[in-house]
């Protein structure tokens, strides 16, 4: 479950940066949106291959 939380705060940090880039047209905060999801990808990524694995010793 420290994975999932991970992504959920994630996520959760990145709510302000959505909500100024699409609201208020905030060009920086679509910067930060953007590498924040990066951010996302690579995590869900290791998330990925850890199941995985976890799943292929069980």
């Amino acid at each position: 479950m420290k994975r999932f939380n991970e992504v959920r705060d994630l996520i959760a940090s990145l709510e302000g940066d959505f909500e100024k880039f699409y609201d208020k047209k905030n060009q920086a905060a679509g910067t930060r949106v953007r590498k924040g999801m990066q951010e996302l990808k690579n995590l869900a990524q290791e998330i990925r291959i850890e199941v995985q694995d976890i799943k292929n010793k069980g």
